[in-house]
């Protein structure tokens, strides 16, 4: 992203044009080789990264290297790109099985040719370190190796935008979908603030699945999640006429989803927005509209409240991301062979320990585990090592000091109404809608805990639960739009084109939709100067 305007940019490098500006560690060699893992041998296969054995470094050569962000010359670029002499040549292969070849083949290559004189020792770059968040191995799953990834930048970041201790042109690490009010901070420091009343400004859509795409894109939990919110909006738009025997809002769904986005208005996640197709049973026309979902609150602090005031929130997801502390399965989409990851956020305080809970949907206790909580502690997460499949429904997770609850939280594990994007048959839906084998999800039974923590068991709920295992088609569809109801609300639907519905508005008209106007993200032609706006 940059932090200063094109004029700057190209003034600057038009002055330093026959340099190569990039980015040294600045540290011991040996330790940034081992750091590396240059002295390893690397190849790439099946979407991993593997770690083959030991190797040597090439003998004569001073190798460096640090930022793979860099501004490099054209004289240096066409070397590297045509020249066949033995420097070149040789770092070529031996970078070629090397875990992060840009950070350092670059550095290497140039430190060793006859363009060293034209190294500069700043990548022009302001870098968002956080080295405690950020070296987490939160790559492992798909390289065999520990590496270190910056953050994102927030609004108290800003200041450093305006330093002027060295030249900087760009800056990293920026995402709308953690914090769009920086992005916007800093738009309007370069290019001044937007005309008063432009749409949008607080407002970020991601899209997240277009028709193109293909429903291989989505997994059976998102599609039966997106089905069901679908239906939810059709719902609304009946009710939103109130005229006896009018049927000009009523719907019948028609086909899968069309597109979906991730709604966020001031930095907070507001639900997905779906477009989807539907019959108007008063016309028999077909029409597409759009469907904003949002979640419920599910926190509750415990009433009365304990004097226990450490717990600021708790959450249930899975794709923790422990560098910005938060879900990136937006909205907690959970099926049931997922693995569930409890988070809880704490204010300051003494050093306490929690128990935290997992009920299933009949009561049956899934885990219990205690978490001691540093007084410096901000996050705690766990995913506890459950048998799967969950059972679908609604999860209930008690938080106890001292054996009093303090808050509660709840997730729902949606039941699946497609298998490999089908329509599940009855096979399948007991398989996986059944709960664990023998009703275990640990080793350990926390039976005995339920008369203590006043959990009931109940026969019948369990037999219902057994009952609604072997749903399929709508009656399936039904048990899931019960569930999704319960955590989730149709807040409003729009039409994206005619309507014979007439209190529908149009998505065009409306604040919230993607089709709704969004003057900061419109890309017009290019300006003479090189702007956009």
């Amino acid at each position: 992203f940059s932090c200063r305007t094109n004029d700057q940019l190209v003034a600057f490098l038009s002055r330093y044009r026959d340099m190569n500006f990039l980015k040294s560690h600045g540290r011991d060699n040996a330790r940034f080789i081992r750091k590396q893992g240059l002295d390893r041998l690397f190849l790439e296969c099946d979407t991993h990264m593997w770690r083959l054995g030991d190797r040597k470094i090439p003998e004569g050569i001073t190798v460096d290297g640090g930022s793979d962000w860099f501004l490099l010359n054209r004289k240096f670029v066409e070397y590297v790109t045509f020249s066949n002499d033995d420097l070149v040549t040789k770092m070529k292969r031996f970078y070629s099985y090397t875990l992060l070849p840009a950070e350092s083949f670059f550095h290497t290559v140039l430190e060793n040719s006859p363009f060293c004189d034209s190294m500069v020792d700043n990548n022009l770059r302001i870098t968002n370190w956080n080295r405690k968040l950020g070296c987490k191995c939160q790559y492992k799953h798909i390289v065999d190796w520990c590496g270190c990834s910056p953050n994102d930048f927030k609004p108290a970041d800003f200041h450093r935008f305006q330093q002027t201790a060295r030249p900087t042109f760009f800056a990293r690490k920026f995402e709308a979908v953690v914090n769009q009010e920086i992005i916007g901070q800093l738009d309007y420091y370069l290019y001044g603030n937007y005309p008063s009343g432009t749409p949008g400004l607080r407002s970020y859509w991601e899209n997240v699945f277009e028709e193109p795409d293909g429903l291989g894109s989505l997994s059976d939990v998102a599609l039966t999640m997106f089905h069901s919110f679908s239906r939810l909006g059709l719902r609304r738009a009946e009710t939103s006429l109130h005229a006896a025997g009018d049927s000009s809002c009523r719907y019948y769904p028609m086909g899968h989803p069309v597109s979906i986005h991730l709604y966020f208005l001031a930095d907070r996640f507001q639900g997905f927005l779906i477009r989807h197709h539907a019959t108007n049973l008063a016309v028999s026309k077909l029409e597409t509209l759009e469907t904003w979902v949002m979640p419920k609150k599910v926190f509750k602090i415990a009433s009365p409240p304990s004097d226990f005031g450490r717990l600021q929130f708790s959450e249930i997801g899975t794709e923790w991301d422990a560098k910005e502390r938060l879900f990136r399965n937006f909205g907690g989409l959970l099926g049931p062979t997922d693995e569930p990851v409890g988070m809880q956020k704490w204010g300051k305080g003494p050093n306490v320990t929690v128990t935290v809970i997992w009920v299933d949907p009949i009561n049956v206790i899934a885990a219990t585990y205690d978490i001691l909580i540093e007084s410096s502690a901000e996050f705690t997460h766990y995913k506890p090592p459950l048998n799967l499949p969950l059972r679908p429904g609604v999860w209930t997770i008690k938080i106890l000091h001292h054996w009093v609850q303090v808050a509660e939280t709840k997730f729902l594990v949606t039941p699946l109404t497609f298998s490999n994007q089908q329509p599940i048959k009855q096979e399948e839906a007991i398989k996986f809608h059944s709960g664990p084998p023998k009703n275990a999800y640990m080793e350990q039974s926390f039976q005995g805990l339920n008369p203590v923590l006043n959990i009931p068991v109940s026969a019948a709920r369990a037999d219902q639960a057994k009952r609604n295992a072997a749903l399929v088609g709508a009656r399936l569809e039904a048990w899931v739009d019960s569930l999704v109801s319960s955590v989730w609300s149709a807040v409003d639907v729009c039409s994206v084109g005619a309507t014979a519905c007439p209190v529908l508005q149009g998505c065009a008209q409306t604040a919230w939709s993607s089709l709704s106007p969004d003057p900061k993200s419109e890309l017009g032609p290019v300006k003479p100067d090189g702007r956009l706006r």
